[in-house]
């Protein structure tokens, strides 16, 4: 018996940073956690980038949201706050954000590998606690994934060829839309339950609970005869 958890998320996401910390302390509480398997999705905030791009984070919060750059500022710290308190650090200045359809054909990858984990992490951790420029840089790709635990030579191999797990990346994002997956972070449990957004580790664990007593469905009584209970035994009919 098992449940598994299906992410949908994009490594542009800082609440996905955030939600899979959370995620991971309701997991490692909850006592059937080693009969749970976890799989990460694919999504893009912005499918439209160019392979190359790479920009600021600041000026383009501001942008998009039509606020202006100290107000942007602020908000990028509100969110390092977050990640402090729950001891993921977290680069408020500096980073850049860009196209991560090669991170996921990675990913994709990675998860063939059985070390999807590893690579996640380490994405997450070039992009939120590192201020050097992640995106649009091939050869800073392949040193992260290679650092994570992989071989550089595979790595290349799925990089230089644009078509390696892009498939299995255009699947998940149009499995993300029939699921009515709006934003990332995206938590769906056996295609049944969905959590969106980081929620509190409370919110998963209730999830969690549900999903697997789904598995474990009430007892049916399907005959019934003469018992003896607590009460006494059933008296039989008299003819």
């Amino acid at each position: 018996m098992a449940v598994q958890v299906e992410i949908w998320t994009d490594i542009n996401c800082p609440f996905c940073y955030l939600g899979k910390r959370r995620f991971e302390e309701a997991l490692a509480a909850f006592p059937y956690r080693d009969a749970v398997r976890v799989v990460h999705r694919s999504f893009e905030l912005d499918p439209s980038l160019p392979k190359d791009h790479s920009d600021a984070v600041v000026p383009h919060i501001a942008e998009k949201y039509g606020i202006s750059e100290a107000q942007a500022a602020a908000n990028e710290r509100g969110i390092g706050a977050q990640a402090e308190a729950m001891g993921l650090p977290y680069v408020t200045s500096g980073r850049d954000f860009g196209s991560s359809f090669d991170m996921h054909r990675l990913l994709h990858f990675a998860l063939e590998q059985g070390k999807q984990e590893a690579l996640l992490d380490a994405l997450y951790a070039a992009n939120f606690a590192e201020q050097q420029p992640l995106f649009g840089d091939a050869e800073r790709l392949v040193r992260v994934a290679v650092d994570a635990g992989f071989e550089e030579p595979a790595v290349r191999a799925v990089l230089e060829d644009p078509e390696a797990f892009a498939d299995a990346v255009r699947k998940d994002e149009a499995e993300a839309a029939q699921l009515g997956a709006r934003g990332v972070p995206f938590f769906v449990l056996d295609r049944k339950y969905g959590v969106s957004g980081a929620q509190p580790p409370e919110v998963f664990a209730q999830a969690l609970e549900q999903a697997w007593s789904d598995h474990a469905p009430e007892l049916q009584i399907v005959a019934d005869a003469d018992t003896c209970g607590p009460d006494g035994c059933a008296l039989p009919e008299r003819s």
